[in-house]
């Protein structure tokens, strides 16, 4: 008896052993990210889409994209061509297996990036869930590099001074949302 419980003893060292041998030491630190992930609920991607007046020929970029469900939507319903950017390695990977499970993968890609190093200028519409502060150290971009005519949609919060054009709050599951929408002025417009 006693001779099997130091040989069970043994066997479970040396498994313990393999397993930490076999596993990559792991060097890369994960980013730190500006905002957190939540997930926006899907009737109001579907009301950003429809804010945006999405159509087939716009190319959409989704800026801290999470699981992509904002550009698989915009491709599964529109035809759309989308870009999703987000700082979190696991993210990433789970928007790109939604994109392949949802059958998009020809009109969508998803990539890990800093949104502030990120280039988007080829966007038609620009749809975002991030926090104010980061709203606002992204505005001068917005406004310096999108095209005129851009559409920016973004969940929960603004952009400072600059007033949306139009405004939606809706409620989901006893939560107040609110939804901006700007276009981005001709360059003398925005200065």
């Amino acid at each position: 008896m006693r001779r099997h419980a130091i040989l069970a003893a043994h066997a479970i060292v040396l498994l313990l052993a393999t397993a930490a041998c076999t596993q990559a030491p792991s060097t890369a630190r994960p980013p730190r990210l500006d905002v957190p992930y939540v997930p926006t609920h899907q009737a109001l991607v579907d009301e950003m889409l429809g804010m945006a007046r999405l159509g087939k020929n716009d190319v959409l970029y989704d800026l801290g994209s999470g699981d992509g469900r904002i550009v698989i939507t915009a491709a599964r319903r529109y035809g759309t061509r989308g870009v999703g950017y987000d700082l979190d390695p696991e993210r990433v990977q789970e928007a790109r297996d939604n994109a392949r499970r949802a059958g998009v993968t020809d009109l969508v890609r998803f990539e890990q990036q800093d949104i502030f190093a990120a280039k988007f200028d080829d966007a038609t519409v620009v749809t975002m869930y991030l926090l104010p502060d980061v709203n606002l150290r992204l505005r001068p971009r917005l406004l310096a590099e999108l095209k005129p005519g851009t559409r920016i949609v973004s969940h929960n919060y603004d952009l400072g001074d600059w007033q949306p054009l139009e405004r939606k709050t809706m409620d989901i599951t006893g939560i107040n949302h609110t939804l901006f929408l700007w276009i981005v002025p001709a360059r003398s417009a925005a200065r």
